[in-house]
């Protein structure tokens, strides 16, 4: 691996390559959605309630599922995401759909530069910090984009769930990254967690941020914790033989570790 990758362009061409597919995919059902289902799980929902009348960011909002759902529930959205390809499809189902958020390409580091509004909600959700190199900016970002006691939340995936390599060659998950890797971790892999038996060959660079770091770039920026809690069970199943609850979540057979972690916090 050398020194100069970007990461950030070589991570940009593979989601854009995702878009596509993720838009086939069973995992995002867009016909469904397109007919009125939200894509929102019951953690957001249930942390966020009423946003009727509020203004929300919506941090790398792919192609724009959720900050549409936002947008259904009465908020004035905003997504930011770094795939084009990404935000030309939010654009087009916006447009389809007949809604009113607004959607801007950059890399999410960058999104002060582009967005000067500030706002009642910043959201981000499964998946997203993974592919950021450090969180300090992420979090000063988000103090800067939200409003005097605006609410910050999100939702994502346990620290733990990254420190394996679930294409070992033994079939089996291996632990292989320290739980804060503070190397870049590079990754090349056929398909993706929405389409597995895609053909699409998927390069990504990550790095793994454990709770401490999520925590403390939070309160350095300026946000006061109001809650930070972890659970069993995710609501999506993107993990090796993951069985499906009686809730409609998923979880391991043999559990010993969360596999969700939420953050509510207020800028004061």
């Amino acid at each position: 691996m050398k020194e100069n990758t970007n990461y950030f362009e070589v991570n940009k061409a593979t989601w854009n390559k995702k878009v596509a597919i993720h838009a086939q995919s069973e995992m995002y059902n867009l016909e469904t959605f397109k007919t009125g289902e939200t894509s929102l799980m019951p953690y957001e929902l249930n942390a966020l309630g009423k946003v009727e009348g509020k203004s929300l960011l919506h941090l790398q909002c792919h192609f724009g599922q959720d900050t549409l759902s936002w947008s259904r529930e009465g908020a004035k959205c905003v997504g930011v995401d770094l795939s084009d390809e990404g935000i030309k499809l939010a654009q087009q189902l916006n447009e389809e759909l007949q809604l009113d958020a607004r959607f801007v390409c950059c890399n999410v580091l960058d999104t002060s530069k582009h967005i000067s509004d500030t706002f009642d909600i910043v959201f981000t959700s499964y998946g997203t910090i993974g592919w950021l190199p450090a969180l300090k900016p992420w979090a000063k970002m988000i103090s800067e984009r939200l409003k005097v006691d605006g609410t910050f939340y999100m939702v994502e995936f346990h620290p733990i769930l990254w420190m394996f390599d679930y294409e070992s060659d033994n079939g089996k998950p291996e632990m292989k990254y320290h739980y804060n890797q503070k190397d870049v971790i590079y990754d090349e892999y056929e398909g993706t967690y929405a389409n597995q038996s895609s053909k699409m060959v998927s390069k990504e660079y990550g790095w793994n941020h454990g709770l401490s770091e999520v925590v403390n770039s939070l309160i350095g920026a300026g946000l006061q914790i109001e809650y930070l809690n972890e659970y069993d069970e995710s609501p999506y199943d993107v993990f090796p033989n993951l069985i499906k609850t009686e809730t409609g979540m998923y979880k391991m057979k043999d559990q010993k570790f969360p596999m969700i972690f939420e953050i509510k916090a207020t800028k004061k």
